[in-house]
């Protein structure tokens, strides 16, 4: 399923004796746009701290209740590696947070979970999953961070980030919502991260390979729009690009 970040923001969440707090972000690496951690916003507990959550804990999504379930008790959580809310996450702390929860790091591989593909979580699998690819290093980026960042086209400005589209099977960023108002009586379009050449974080600038024309024709996105696989193909059809679904490899199936 294809969420909006800022949908999804303020969910609650449900741990598995009680609920902790609410969705406040999330942190997404900038290699392979997949969210990385939930930040949560835990009230009066574990105050001072930044709880992070990886998607290896989510259980399920309810859309309905606006509550996601979490495979973690309270105490796990509590007695995880404590990170400031002040402080930026470094390689340090992901890997302690990895070793604690007993968790394969994301970034000993070329996929967008390292060895795989998918999410598992399936220990037998993790172990089955020997990687001989060298490690990438990631540099998280808060969603929050980045929207308001400036869309710079391959010939001029063309909008600003609105919000994020995140499948909930992968965790990947799969669109950034674009809205182009203070440019043209705009609308709002999508980019496909793939179609991003960089980022300039120190001038918050989005740049495309895409020119401001092409991105003024794309298919228009509302509230209203479905997005189906007629859509997103649509939409990379108008520019001529493969959709990522064309490069994924087949989905296993678990057996419980």
């Amino acid at each position: 399923m294809l969420n909006k970040v800022k949908t999804i923001k303020g969910y609650k969440l449900n741990c598995l004796d009680g609920e902790i707090g609410k969705i406040k972000e999330f942190y997404f690496d900038d290699q392979h746009w997949a969210i990385r951690y939930l930040v949560a916003d835990t009230g009066n507990w574990l105050t001072g701290r930044q709880v992070l959550i990886s998607p290896y804990a989510l259980l399920s999504i309810n859309k309905e209740a606006q509550h996601i379930n979490i495979d973690l008790t309270r105490q796990q959580i509590e007695d995880s590696p404590s990170l400031n809310s002040d402080k930026p996450v470094s390689q340090q702390y992901e890997e302690a947070f990895f070793g604690y929860y007993g968790w394969p790091i994301y970034w000993n591989g070329p996929y967008l979970w390292g060895a795989e593909p998918y999410i598992i979580r399936d220990r037998e699998q993790w172990r089955n999953s020997i990687i001989n690819e060298k490690p990438w290093d990631p540099h998280l980026r808060s969603t929050h961070a980045v929207s308001d960042h400036h869309i710079q086209a391959a010939d001029g400005e063309i909008g600003h980030v609105e919000d994020f589209i995140i499948d909930d099977e992968t965790w990947a960023i799969r669109y950034l919502i674009i809205n182009t108002r203070n440019w043209w009586p705009g609308k709002k379009v999508l980019i496909s991260p793939r179609w991003i050449q960089n980022i300039s974080w120190e001038e918050s600038k989005v740049f495309v390979n895409l020119t401001c024309e092409s991105i003024k024709q794309s298919p228009e996105y509302t509230e209203a729009s479905l997005l189906t696989r007629d859509y997103e193909t649509g939409l990379h059809r108008h520019y001529n690009l493969d959709g990522y679904w064309m490069d994924q490899p087949p989905v296993k199936k678990h057996h419980h």
